[in-house]
Formats: C-alpha cells, structure tokens, sequence
C-alpha cells in the first residue's frame, strides 16, 4: 500500500520535541493520523517502534552537521 502525503513543511526552531521539548528534527507522521516531533536524540532512541507505525518520517537532522553559510565575498 502506498501513501500520497502532501510535502512537508520545513521543521523550525519553534517546533519542540514532545519528549523533551527540546528544538525538533524529526517529524513522524503516524498511520493512524497526526503526528509526532522528536530532538535527535530522542528521534534516534524510538526508532525502531516509530518505524512500526509511521506513514513518514520527515529527518532534518542533517541541520545539525551542515556548515553554517558563509558570509558574501567582500565583507569583513
């Protein structure tokens, strides 16, 4: 069975693990409906039960290893 879902939104620094509330970058939306948020951490320790019931897992913690952007060339 295959599930159409509309695109994700972006996770921002407002959404909020339901753990721990710590900043969100995971979104886990469920096969029964609505939807979950998890830090890294904890995104990491439920894995394998959040796989058992998700539709889709929206990961955006490649966040927290990208390169901040460089300033324009000039500056400084």
């Amino acid at each position: 069975m295959t599930t159409v879902l509309t695109p994700a939104t972006p996770l921002t620094a407002a959404d909020r693990c339901d753990r721990c509330n710590a900043q969100a970058y995971l979104r886990v939306v469920l096969l029964s409906g609505g939807e979950l948020l998890f830090c890294a951490h904890h995104g990491r320790k439920f894995e394998p039960e959040l796989k058992k019931i998700a539709a889709e897992i929206q990961d955006e913690t490649e966040k927290l290893t990208a390169a901040p952007a460089s300033t324009e060339a000039g500056e400084g």
